[in-house]
């Protein structure tokens, strides 16, 4: 219930200080001025209370009102939320773009999702039946690759007394429930706070990988259905184009993108892509099963906090409902900036480097957020988070506040390297540097997943890759000449993984994604080559001809085999045996 509580007295860029406001609580969305600016209390001392705008805050001041929701910022939860596209607090932003034109409009409100759009719902309970908090009442074919899942709202458990099937909008009853605190009525659509994480019987450890179908992220650093990844590194060395492609290619069923005050350009790209790439796994757009929240650089920077908490609320919904849901933020540095400039506004203490001493614990309720759980219901129900956020320090320096207090709370590391981007070497993903706590408890997946010496391939290419950066000290010494030909060989295999393997093109059409099969002939191709290569020089073979061989060129160029033509690989495996073999010296 809206209702005038308190003025304005002072200003100062998008935290304002209202007084009067002793009736009010933390975190209750607040309208103020005659635009009815959305902003969210942040801060109470006695009857003054410090609110964060989320809105422009030029020609706002001094006794202005300010009008209590009485409730905290949350989003709509229903069917329309997939293929959607919104600003930090769950704005439509093509709706916005109706309403207001290319620069949104201040104090708007505009509902989240379509209430006039009706949506055929097929029942799967019965009048009579019993359901508590989490039940699926029926479903709603969101989109082609989307089945919607209505589920009993939390807090409510009881007998069915009417369900309807049929052609609803989201605010329609759908059902009537008979509770021992009286009847309840059930919509389509459902408010929950974003800073509340949505409820769950039990938290399980990750098992299974979500597999990105990229080589070095799949191979070497793992991240696991329900795990949390970071992906820090300086500018230009690819994390944008990272964080595109895992939400283009992993096997996650719903991804949520949240560009956190990242540049409009990289925004762009994602919106002009995601409705023209084609989903590898249901052959419909990506679109089809993707929310994406834009606040970028130039929109108000108190959303940026907000936008974080509205994207991870909307995957754990969809998590509820049994799904596999993905969510990158890109980036949490300017997320903890925008912390920071609240933070000093509010004339708080700082931390290292300015951040609020909080900083930590605000990014692990963050991540904390993440996981693979059994579901509230009675059915059983496993979903899972998988937060994967990149990280800008300053410089590229990995010791700053915000890189160091996600390496604690996180299990993946994919460091992103500077030198590796100006040798055009991408995924710039340090191999030496990244690491995946993942990695032992997920070998037993990919052994039975996969080829049974996946987990032996993984192993021996990362010891090859270690030898090289040792064998490199004592090329850049004494040269290249001084090293047996053994360690020549090793250094060759090395170069062969590094370029042949782990460098990818994300914008080819063939090479942007590879399969674990694909993968693992790959690998596979160049560690046999390697033993092989071994061989020969043991029985007498000439080095330079071991390098030499015709099939060392195929391999160079295996990426580019489409994923309906990998028997080639097998091909190339039988041409590189017969020429090595015929290299062997034999008595």
């Amino acid at each position: 219930m809206q209702q005038e509580v308190g003025r304005v007295i002072k200003v100062s860029g998008p935290l304002i200080v209202a007084e009067g406001m002793r009736n009010c609580k933390m975190f209750d969305v607040v309208r103020v001025g005659e635009e009815n600016l959305i902003g969210e209390i942040i801060e109470l001392r006695d009857d003054k209370a410090s609110i964060q705008v989320y809105e422009e805050t030029s020609g706002l001041g001094t006794g202005a009102k300010v009008i209590s929701t009485g409730a905290p910022l949350s989003v709509e939860l229903g069917p329309g939320i997939i293929e959607g596209i919104y600003d930090g607090i769950q704005r439509p932003l093509q709706k916005l773009v109706e309403m207001t034109g290319d620069r949104i409009g201040r104090g708007v409100e505009i509902p989240a999702i379509d209430h006039d759009k009706l949506w055929q719902f097929t029942a799967k309970k019965s009048k009579g039946d019993s359901v508590v908090a989490g039940d699926i009442l029926g479903v709603v074919q969101e989109t082609k690759v989307v089945e919607h899942r209505i589920m009993v709202p939390v807090g409510v458990e009881g007998k069915i007394k009417s369900i309807s099937e049929g052609e609803h909008k989201v605010d329609d009853v759908i059902c009537v429930i008979a509770t021992s605190k009286g009847d309840v009525k059930v919509t389509m659509c459902q408010k929950w706070a974003v800073r509340i994480g949505r409820p769950f019987k039990s938290k399980m450890y990750p098992v299974a990988p979500l597999v990105t179908g990229q080589r070095t992220i799949d191979t070497f650093f793992p991240v696991a259905k329900g795990g949390a990844a970071c992906i820090p590194g300086p500018f230009g060395s690819g994390k944008t184009v990272v964080q595109h492609q895992l939400a283009k290619w992993s096997d996650a069923d719903i991804i949520v993108y949240v560009g956190c005050g990242e540049r409009g350009n990289e925004m762009t790209d994602v919106l002009n892509e995601f409705p023209e790439l084609i989903d590898p796994k249901t052959g419909e757009a990506l679109m089809k099963r993707t929310v994406l929240i834009a606040n970028t650089s130039d929109m108000p920077v108190a959303a940026r906090e907000a936008s974080m908490y509205t994207g991870i609320t909307i995957a754990e919904y969809f998590r509820d409902m049994g799904y596999n849901v993905a969510i990158m933020a890109d980036s949490s540095s300017r997320w903890a900036e925008a912390l920071r400039e609240m933070s000093s506004r509010l004339e708080e203490m700082p931390g290292d480097e300015g951040y609020p001493a909080y900083l930590a614990s605000r990014l692990a309720s963050y991540y904390e957020r993440a996981g693979i759980v059994n579901t509230i219901g009675s059915d059983e129900r496993v979903g899972s988070v998988t937060a994967i956020s990149a990280v800008s320090p300053p410089g590229g320096d990995l010791s700053e506040p915000v890189t160091q207090a996600t390496l604690r709370i996180v299990k993946v590391f994919w460091g992103l390297s500077s030198s590796l981007a100006y040798a055009r070497h991408f995924p710039a993903i340090d191999w030496l540097q990244s690491y995946s706590l993942y990695v032992d408890r997920l070998g037993d997946w990919y052994g039975k997943n996969t080829e049974r010496t996946w987990n032996d391939n993984r192993q021996q290419a990362m010891t090859i890759l270690q030898e090289e950066a040792n064998l490199d000290e004592i090329v850049r010494l004494v040269g290249v000449d001084a090293l047996s030909y053994e360690d020549r060989l090793t250094m060759e295999t090395a170069k062969s993984i590094r370029e042949d393997y782990l460098q990818q093109d994300a914008f080819d059409d063939v090479d942007t994604y590879a399969s674990l099969t694909k993968q693992h002939k790959m690998l596979n191709l160049i560690l046999e080559c390697y033993r092989y290569s071994q061989e020969a020089l043991k029985k007498g073979a000439d080095f330079d001809d071991i390098i030499a061989i015709p099939a060392r060129e195929a391999i160079g160029r295996m990426k580019f085999i489409p994923e309906t033509e990998i028997a080639k690989l097998d091909e190339i495996h039988e041409n590189m045996k017969a020429q090595l073999d015929k290299l062997a010296f034999v008595e």
